[in-house]
């Protein structure tokens, strides 16, 4: 692979300020997405990702709230929202979210009811999931809510390389268990480029309404142990309260019923830390896009900053052709690599390409020819693209950190022979 980083180059680029808020902008008119995950079910996950939404709400923000466990919806009784009245439609098709308690919301259980089962397969649960968070008239949103369903599986990665998540918030429960799955979940999203907002700890302390003594039901302070082992912050702990489970069986959530309880004071906290950690957020990024290589239609925006060594050097800042077989890339630390196509190509490692088992080689670099080029490149969520060949290739995913350990291995290699 032919790579010469740190050398300037002259590309005619979109100024980083003309393209600035449609990047900022996850889909039209949504400003930030943010995923409620956890590893394992049963830690609360949805009640936080309702409450948390209606917090963010009552502090001024235009918030939407995607269930997006399409097989185990539960946000429509929490809510308190009919499911035997079928969502209107625009006249383009697109599904009105339903409204209650200041946000917006969808879900599958508003499509079926109570005593009729979503029985899908995989792929049929990420065209409805799509359909969720898509094709729906959200208007203008500060932002959009999705509560995942729990684990690391279909829906979470769908999201991950279909929407430019503004970040993820973890839920967990403090005893050691749920400690322990919640690290995969946060460890899944890590691998996929979407940054940590922050863990929340459910389900804390137990202070008993009668004698007022406080009891750890669950144990105590492993969200917050948790967040300093990993670096990551820590946004608060919710206790254990019988008026938050009322609350949501009832689809008045305690933020709602219960506006000065010490549960509803502590998610009003969360959903300000949250806010602090959106606004501290990198903005230097490229957006969304799907390029075509010939005419450069629809090119990502070159953020031609100065020189930031503190940078992420996974982070590409600027895509752009340098000519039919040369991709530019510049990262957010500054390194410039300028990567030859057809060493692109045969670097793929898709199914096809690699034996998954074995990772031997099964792409006879023979086959290829010398003037393969991109047809086109589209982005991947926040941490891949994916590359349609003039050979009608068109099934490898290429991760930003591979791509940077290539450019890398080139320079080191052609140091060597040198």
């Amino acid at each position: 692979m032919t790579a010469m980083p740190a050398q300037s180059i002259s590309l005619t680029r979109k100024p980083a300020d003309q393209t600035a808020e449609s990047a900022n902008e996850k889909l039209p008119g949504i400003k930030d997405i943010i995923a409620v995950a956890s590893g394992k079910g049963g830690v609360g996950k949805s009640t936080v990702a309702v409450n948390l939404a209606i917090a963010l709400s009552q502090r001024g923000g235009r918030v939407g709230l995607v269930d997006a466990d399409v097989l185990g919806p539960s946000v429509p009784g929490m809510l308190g929202l009919p499911v035997d009245e079928p969502p209107a439609a625009t006249d383009d098709g697109r599904m009105v979210p339903a409204e209650r308690h200041g946000i917006r919301a969808v879900s599958m259980g508003l499509l079926r009811n109570d005593d009729n089962p979503a029985i899908l397969r995989g792929p049929m649960v990420s065209k409805y999931l799509q359909m969720l968070v898509a094709q729906v008239d959200w208007g203008q949103l500060d932002y959009l809510i999705l509560d995942l369903p729990p684990g690391t599986g279909d829906t979470q990665l769908t999201l991950a390389q279909s929407l430019r998540l503004s970040g993820v918030v973890i839920v967990t429960t403090p005893q050691d268990v749920s400690l322990k799955i919640a690290r995969r979940g946060l460890r899944m999203f890590q691998t996929v480029n979407v940054p940590i907002l922050g863990i929340i700890e459910n389900m804390s302390t137990f202070t008993c309404p009668h004698c007022g003594s406080d009891t750890d039901v669950f144990g105590k302070g492993g969200g917050d142990h948790m967040s300093a082992d990993l670096d990551v912050p820590f946004l608060g702990a919710i206790p254990l309260d019988v008026d938050i489970v009322t609350g949501g069986d009832g689809g008045r959530p305690i933020v709602i019923e219960r506006p000065k309880s010490v549960a509803t004071e502590t998610y009003l906290e969360i959903a300000e830390a949250l806010d602090t950690q959106l606004q501290g957020l990198d903005t230097a990024t490229m957006g969304s896009f799907n390029w075509t290589w010939d005419t450069d239609h629809g090119s990502p925006p070159w953020l031609d900053t100065a020189s930031n060594p503190a940078g992420s050097p996974t982070t590409p800042i600027g895509l752009a052709r340098r000519d039919q077989m040369t991709l530019s890339v510049l990262w957010a630390d500054g390194r410039q690599d300028q990567v030859n196509t057809r060493d692109l190509r045969l670097a793929c490692r898709c199914a096809a390409c690699v034996e998954e088992m074995s990772g031997r080689p099964l792409l006879d670099p023979t086959t290829i020819a010398y003037d393969v080029a991109p047809r086109s490149i589209t982005s991947i969520g926040n941490y891949a693209i994916t590359i349609t060949w003039s050979d009608g290739h068109s099934t490898g995913i290429y991760a930003f950190d591979r791509l940077r350990a290539l450019t890398e291995h080139a320079d080191a290699q052609m140091v060597e022979d040198v």
